[in-house]
């Protein structure tokens, strides 16, 4: 485009540090120069632990306390429509939430103790599962934040880098090393990464958050298809068990499915492919709009084939061995009873929509270690595993594990129902998730009984997807609707017949359709009953979902 004089408009910088400088181009940008992310932990100690919520100045608390894992959480009482129409400090409560971090969900009973005596001592027994292998927790006080780190640490565990612009928690098969149809086991990578990278000053300033996983598993049991970077386990004809690589992936309000790379990566190679993929986010990466700010813009633009040549070229100095594509068996969450590699058994258990709390954490850790088991686990689906428990002790540790609400069995609907944090505890939410989501469940339960067809119903707070309503067979987001009374009330816009696997996709959108809250299992029953009048033979309700004409789904 020019000028009236003719002259051609200089193209407008993107904020990549590779290109335009580092320059910062936004208040996070700035924010981020001015004081290392990660340097916020000695004035935590030092200063806001001992005078409290009201010294933490506005940059670190809503800005560098996240690369220690701390959010403020929602002020209580403040309802979902107030959303977008308060500022951060009058939605903001004094306390924090706190995630965990726990690479590849993997948790000793020594640290599941830890995590479920301070949620007890100093969270008000909170404690929720997330879909990213994490326990977070609420209610935290800032004064109470260095004997959490103190205590958490002792154990190995960290809240380091659980937020923030920064490479996050590593998502890994959560039994790795142990499942008869293992591939390969992903942990010596996981662990290698961990220890040579997190706290590393060269990347905690990213454009924004990065998400990876390292799965060997043919379960593909952490969500490859919406990371930033996944490593999945893949046999190379000549080179045997490695991983195939994936970029670019990521949901929000501008959803990506990630890309192949096409490249077969042996374990020993992917601590240097992993770090080498986050340096080319950290230099190419989008700075200029934080809307624009994931990796998975800078994929689409470039294209797989651009990505693969920088990647090789110019930051490994060599090239990558081309490796087939994977193949998917079995379901992804590993709920059930299932043989171990030694001849004992795991045993996969869901709560209802990932909302446990200490006391129930404290219980999980006995119950597991009464059954012999020394370690639990948990999955990118909101759910846990106990590891290592002799065949003899199974029938025991289902029927106990059922005493504090994990069932081992579950409905379909308690299976693969997930919910976000919502209302109660997000300052981005519009609408309760916990509480609809798990009432959603008791009535399906009810009402179809018999209904035992998978199915994925995801229910998000608002359009940022951290549930992964896009990919959902029913994706509920948050919203305002009006009743049939005309009041403004919670409601959910409805996403119909997304999914991961060889047929990944977003599905359809109900045009027009915002459905008040309490309307949800009414028109859930009422699109599964029609969905299994009219099914083909052995056709899946999003293959249903995207055929079926408006009137079916409304």
């Amino acid at each position: 485009m020019t000028t009236t004089t003719g002259a051609t408009r200089p193209a407008k910088s993107n904020g990549q540090w590779a290109v335009d400088g580092d320059a910062p181009l936004n208040p996070n940008e700035v924010m981020k120069q001015e004081a290392d992310g990660l340097s916020v932990r000695h004035r935590v100690e030092t200063i806001y632990a001992l005078e409290g919520f009201d010294s933490i100045p506005s940059d670190d608390l809503r800005g560098r306390l996240r690369w220690w894992g701390l959010y403020t959480q929602r002020k209580p009482g403040i309802d979902g429509g107030k959303t977008a129409a308060l500022e951060p400090e009058e939605l903001e409560d004094s306390h924090f939430m706190l995630r965990v971090r726990s690479d590849g969900g993997r948790l000793t009973l020594e640290q599941l103790r830890t995590i479920a005596n301070i949620s007890i001592d100093f969270g008000q027994g909170t404690a929720d599962v997330t879909d990213r292998q994490n326990i977070q927790l609420h209610w935290i006080r800032i004064e109470d934040v260095p004997e959490i780190w103190r205590r958490l640490e002792a154990v190995g565990l960290s809240s380091a880098q659980a937020c923030g612009d920064v490479p996050r928690v590593i998502l890994g098969s959560p039994v790795a090393g142990v499942a008869v149809d293992e591939i390969i086991d992903g942990t010596p990578a996981i662990e290698q990464i961990i220890s040579t990278y997190l706290l590393d000053p060269e990347l905690a300033n990213l454009p924004r958050k990065f998400k990876s996983a390292i799965s060997g598993s043919p379960r593909l049991d952490v969500a490859h298809e919406i990371n930033d970077i996944s490593f999945v386990g893949v046999v190379h004809p000549e080179h045997g068990p490695g991983f195939d690589l994936w970029v670019g992936g990521g949901l929000s309000t501008n959803p990506h499915l990630a890309v192949r790379l096409g490249a077969w990566v042996p374990i020993e190679d992917v601590p240097e492919v992993w770090v080498s993929v986050v340096k080319i986010f950290r230099d190419y990466g989008y700075r200029r709009l934080r809307t624009k700010a994931r990796l998975k813009f800078l994929v689409s633009d470039w294209g797989a084939e651009k990505f693969r040549q920088v990647l090789e070229d110019d930051y490994l100095g060599r090239k990558l061995i081309d490796g087939p594509s994977i193949d998917e068996t079995g379901q992804r969450d590993h709920v059930g009873v299932y043989p171990q590699k030694d001849g004992r058994n795991y045993v996969g258990a869901a709560p209802t929509v990932g909302r446990l709390s200490g006391e129930r954490l404290a219980a999980l850790a006995d119950i597991a270690e009464a059954a012999g088991s020394d370690r639990v686990h948990l999955t990118a689906d909101q759910k846990i595993v106990v590891l290592n428990v002799e065949p003899a002790n199974v029938d025991a540790l289902v029927t106990e594990l059922r005493t504090i609400g994990l069932e081992v069995f579950p409905t379909q609907f308690r299976r693969s129902t997930m919910a976000c944090t919502g209302v109660e505890f997000c300052k981005l939410a519009i609408t309760n998730t916990k509480d609809r989501a798990t009432a959603l469940i008791s009535e399906l339960e009810a009402r179809l009984p018999e209904y035992s067809l998978p199915l994925a119903v995801h229910i998000n707070g608002c359009p940022n997807s951290c549930a992964r309503i896009q990919v959902a067979d029913i994706g509920l987001k948050g919203m305002r609707a009006l009743d049939a009374d005309g009041n403004d009330v919670e409601g959910f816009q409805i996403h119909l017949g997304g999914r991961l696997g060889h047929e990944s996709g977003f599905g359809r959108t109900v045009k027009g359709l915002r459905l008040p809250a309490d309307e949800l299992p009414d028109y859930v029953e009422r699109v599964l009953r029609r969905f299994t009048e009219e099914r083909d033979e052995d056709e899946s309700f999003s293959t249903w979902a995207l055929r079926a004409d408006d009137e079916a789904i409304r």
